[in-house]
């Protein structure tokens, strides 16, 4: 099942709703429209109340968009480049090419959301009431839509990273120290405490008989794996300094032709060989890379008529570095790209791959060296 669709590109970024978005979004409308509005209006008509709040549920979420628009709005003026945003059950996330590099890069980027959501609520509020003389029910919407935004503002500005306000956090502490891993390791502790005040208050809900209390636990838990991912993204990043791409590479790496069926290159290669990723090469040139997941997507009783190049990705898709990228551009490719590979290549070659385990391997070794 496709976890994520593309519903459109605004300033060149793609814009993409998570499966996990429509969860919330059902829950959303079905709260506001079988019990919000209703205690608000109890003459309203049962379509009224569900259309009412189908459309402040699709504005709640178009806020969350342009929260994370604002973002990659100040991104792109930095020079960065934002591939996408993602509509999730959570929110929602901008998928930005590369860490800020300077204090104030990160300061001015993570403050420009929550200054959107301010926008927003005061937006809603000035239609709320300019509603109450034509339309109390649409005034109600667009209260409900100002406190929301009002609130996800402040929520966000929170000193818990890798939210906004810990962003911040991180920011001032960076640029009053000058070392942004000291500065990360703060401000993620300060996400892990905020995190667990939430866990902490939802466990205390939930001993009242108050069953929302969960979802301060998930969302608490949710916070403490991201605090924790982010502070070791750091450490990673510093401990991949000095390396290229050359020394990441391995040049032992598995090819097949693109005319290959994929059950020969089940039978043949993936089962003999142990090996999940190979380089499709036609010659010297470089097709695409097919991998195991590509293998599992095609219908199993299609695989004796199917060929590698009708399930492979193809090079003009492909994320490549070059011999001379250093250890965090290699990184940076793999986490922002979420993918497991990534060819080195000089002059349209192929010198290499750079697997996930290649990265794995080199830090391990480091640190049992005393990296």
């Amino acid at each position: 099942m496709k976890s994520a669709w593309r519903i459109g590109k605004i300033l060149g970024i793609d814009i993409k709703i998570d499966s996990s978005w429509l969860v919330i979004f059902i829950l959303f409308t079905w709260v506001l429209a079988g019990q919000y509005f209703p205690k608000l209006f109890p003459e309203g008509s049962r379509a009224l109340m569900w259309g009412i709040g189908a459309l402040t549920s699709i504005l709640l979420f178009a806020s969350v968009l342009a929260h994370e628009l604002m973002h990659s709005v100040v991104a792109l003026s930095q020079g960065e480049r934002v591939d996408s945003i993602t509509l999730f059950i959570l929110g929602g996330v901008s998928q930005i090419a590369d860490e800020p590099k300077k204090p104030w890069q990160e300061f001015t980027m993570a403050g420009a959301g929550p200054l959107g959501s301010f926008i927003l609520a005061g937006v809603f509020f000035f239609a709320a009431l300019a509603l109450q003389s034509s339309s109390k029910l649409l005034a109600a919407s667009a209260s409900y839509l100002a406190v929301l935004n009002a609130g996800l503002g402040i929520f966000n500005l929170l000193p818990g990273f890798p939210m906004d306000g810990g962003r911040v956090l991180r920011s001032i502490l960076w640029k009053a120290t000058g070392n942004l891993k000291k500065a990360t390791r703060i401000a993620s502790l300060s996400g892990q405490g905020f995190a667990f005040l939430l866990m902490l208050l939802g466990v205390l809900q939930i001993l009242r008989g108050i069953f929302s209390g969960l979802w301060f636990i998930f969302i608490g838990w949710f916070l403490h794996s991201a605090a924790v991912r982010g502070y070791d993204q750091v450490v990673l990043k510093e401990m991949l300094q000095g390396f290229k791409a050359r020394d990441l590479m391995t040049t032992d790496y598995a090819t097949v032709p693109p005319s290959l069926a994929v059950q020969d290159l089940v039978d043949g290669h993936i089962l003999k060989k142990k090996e999940r990723v190979f380089l499709v090469m036609d010659g010297h040139d470089l097709q695409g890379i097919v991998c195991l997941e590509d293998v599992k997507s095609a219908p199993r009783g299609d695989w004796p008529s199917t060929l590698v190049q009708d399930i492979m990705t193809p090079r003009d898709k492909l994320e490549a570095v070059s011999p001379e990228d250093d250890g965090n551009q290699v990184l940076t490719r793999l986490t922002v790209r979420n993918v497991n590979q990534l060819p080195v290549m000089e002059n349209g070659k192929v010198e290499g791959v750079i697997c996930r385990t290649d990265l794995l391997r080199t830090l391990q070794l480091k640190t049992e060296l005393g990296g």
